[in-house]
């Protein structure tokens, strides 16, 4: 086996660094207007492009093998994530200002992840610009760096579909164009659309006087984390604080968020929305968030909700739809404190935590398709023992799916519901060697939340906690986890494997 060349790796890695920059500007702008921490994010930018134009100098024309296109995507995610803690260590406010709660703040938004160590979520304690980057670094990892560098950097459009594919991995990238780089400009178009219309939206509700507090900020701010399904929120009690409007439209915005981008663009191209009815995923997906919300709303209505939604229809079914859509899509907003939830509406939330978003999403989990097909070869399993001859493909949609791809399925559930496990077991081991009182169903809550990108789960990292009184030791290993979980596991893996770097 050929060795993998890392020059070419990480001179890509020193572009999307270089680029970095750019994005960083938006706070820099931000902390110049407020007279908050400007200079804060002008010595990250020389940083990242001393360091990016290092990098670089590796390989001058790279080019991407397989391995090498993984080892790229993964040290990617990984470097952006490290700078994106830079901020944070040089404002020096808060818990943030350590470095182990930095990367972890700075790893839970790139990846979407939502999980915060934030103890004191203030403008108080915080300047404006650097809760503006906490939401920025969610919307640069929605759609994904890698995807976005290929969109619109020349540099990594050689082997863009490879770079795509390490990103999304186990999805596969459906070309929506003739080339790969108008596929991927045709994802962020879309995606910098919706995320546009939605500021739109919520700041016209605050003028004509339907969202008390969602101010132009506000307005940016969740817009910015709603369309990544990240959850990240300048207020401390996440999306509580504002009213049912804007409830109910962040939970729209949330569910197209969990849809597939290539779905979405199809129905526009067509201008007709017969695809999303015809799309065995997309019903799916839909018929499991509507299920998981109404029986909720039965739970919380009869007495396991908040007192806003117990006897209350209006606000039991809102409560619901929205924290189930937040769940499934890996979103992670709150719009009530679910740690005082009844033990069945609790455990049906623990339940959809293992579901996600649809394949081509911002939702990170499991997928709704991995079910579907997982369910699918259950049942042709069923029917094989009683008819051991008979020789059934398995289709989705009409097509039918390849016997790789169904390995590729049931090989990343093993390996997801592996980490999950082993995850919750270090969390709960070293918490009690801490003193940390922690619950196994918090521990597992936990796991699943970081594995998943959903961020907060039950108990003390509920969605009105965080996890800042875990040991520096336990937040490495969510950190990595986070990490494994964006790029749905097997591409950081493959990384530590000694086939992986040749003989």
């Amino acid at each position: 086996m050929v060795k993998i060349d890392t020059r070419a790796p990480f001179a890509l890695v020193g572009t999307v660094l270089k680029y970095l920059s750019v994005p960083l500007l938006f706070p820099l702008a931000l902390g110049l207007y407020y007279g908050e921490d400007a200079w804060v994010f002008a010595v990250t930018v020389g940083i990242a492009l001393v360091v990016g134009f290092s990098l670089e100098r590796l390989d001058t024309e790279p080019s991407l093998r397989g391995r090498e296109a993984f080892l790229m995507v993964a040290v990617s995610w990984l470097a952006v994530s490290v700078f994106g803690a830079v901020p944070y260590m040089l404002a020096g406010s808060g818990t943030v200002a350590q470095p182990v709660n930095a990367l972890f703040e700075s790893m839970s938004g790139f990846t979407t992840t939502g999980a915060t160590v934030m103890e004191d979520i203030s403008f108080e304690t915080h300047s404006r610009a650097v809760m503006m980057w906490r939401q920025t670094t969610q919307w640069l990892g929605g759609m994904g760096i890698i995807v976005l560098g290929v969109a619109i950097l020349s540099r990594l459009s050689v082997g863009g579909a490879q770079l795509m594919e390490a990103e999304t991995p186990g999805q596969g990238i459906e070309k929506l164009a003739p080339s790969i780089v108008q596929t991927a400009r045709i994802l962020w178009g879309l995606y910098f659309g919706a995320t546009a219309f939605l500021i739109a939206i919520l700041y016209g509700m605050h003028v004509v006087g339907i969202a008390d507090g969602m101010t132009l900020y506000n307005s940016v701010a969740h817009a910015l984390t709603t369309m990544p399904t990240g959850g990240f929120s300048p207020e401390a009690r996440s999306i509580e604080e504002f009213s049912p409007a804007v409830q109910w439209t962040l939970a729209a915005f949330m569910l197209v968020a969990g849809t597939s981008f290539a779905l979405i663009w199809t129905v526009v191209d067509e201008k007709n929305p017969r695809p999303l009815v015809h799309n065995g995923e997309f019903r799916l997906y839909v018929g499991i968030v509507g299920a998981a919300s109404a029986l909720g709303a039965f739970l919380l209505y009869l007495g396991a909700g908040t007192d806003a939604a117990v006897g209350n229809a209006e606000g039991a079914v809102r409560e619901s739809v929205f924290q189930f859509i937040s769940i499934v899509t890996t979103t992670g907003y709150a719009s009530a404190d679910f740690n005082f939830w009844g033990a069945s509406a609790q455990l049906l939330l623990f339940v959809v935590m293992f579901v996600g978003g649809m394949v081509g999403s911002t939702g990170g989990g499991v997928k709704v398709l991995r079910w579907t097909v997982i369910s699918k070869v259950l049942k042709r399993e069923l029917y094989t023992v009683s008819h051991p001859d008979a020789v059934i493909p398995l289709r989705l949609s009409g097509k039918v799916l390849d016997e790789d791809a169904v390995r590729g399925a049931l090989a990343f559930f093993v390996v997801y519901f592996l980490v999950f496990l082993l995850g919750a077991v270090v969390i709960m081991e070293d918490s009690l060697r801490a003193g940390l009182s922690l619950s196994n169903f918090e521990a597992l809550s936990a796991s699943a939340a970081l594995i998943g990108n959903i961020g907060p789960a039950f108990g003390v990292v509920g969605p009105m906690g965080g996890y800042g009184d875990f040991t520096n030791t336990t937040k490495t290993l969510m950190f990595v986890m986070m990490w494994m979980g964006r790029l749905e596991i097997l591409p950081v893996l493959v990384v530590f494997t000694r086939g992986f770097w040749g003989e």
